[in-house]
């Protein structure tokens, strides 16, 4: 009988040997499987985080060129009424005859607006007898329209409007007919 056993014995390691090579293939499968699971996850984690960083950068490059534009319009907008002053100079000095005074208040306007136009302002070009829109114009007042076609049109201009780059810093004001 102790012969028997041992043949017994025997033969149970080697069966065990054949389950527990088939659990650990099992295992190393599920391990290897969770291992490409958690590297796939962690490649989606690293591409998510570098789209967000590189939308961030041309977020915040976005924001700096946009802030180099338009640092200069608080400035801007202080010399606006210095430049109509000019307009208004120069109006009332063209009813005289022409002097240095006014040859020289011209050139100083000019050489005013042409730095002003290097900066990035721009006329928002308004005339009477253009259609009224109130996303683009400012009414002051409305009158009595001349003739039935310049009803809801502009008939007079009193303040020129400006754009810094894209940006409006300030709408024209109009008189407009109804």
């Amino acid at each position: 009988m102790s012969k028997k056993k041992t043949k017994v014995e025997a033969e149970l390691p080697e069966e065990n040997t054949v389950n527990e090579t088939a659990t650990e293939t099992t295992v190393e499968l599920s391990v290897e499987e969770q291992l490409s699971a958690d590297l796939a996850q962690e490649k989606d984690k690293f591409l998510r985080l570098f789209a967000e960083f590189e939308n961030y950068k041309r977020r915040t490059t976005k924001e700096r060129i946009e802030l180099f534009s338009t640092a200069s319009q608080d400035v801007i907008k202080v010399l606006l009424p210095v430049l109509d002053d000019f307009d208004r100079a120069l109006l009332e000095m063209s009813k005289s005859e022409p002097t240095e005074l006014s040859k020289g208040v011209e050139l100083i306007k000019n050489k005013l607006s042409s730095t002003l136009e290097q900066k990035g302002l721009s006329l928002v070009e308004v005339k009477p007898g253009d259609v009224f829109n109130a996303d683009d114009h400012e009414a002051i007042t409305q009158i009595p329209a001349p003739t039935d076609d310049m009803k809801g049109k502009i008939i007079d201009v009193i303040e020129k409007g400006y754009e810094l780059g894209d940006k409006v810093i300030r709408f024209p004001k109009v008189v407009i007919g109804n």
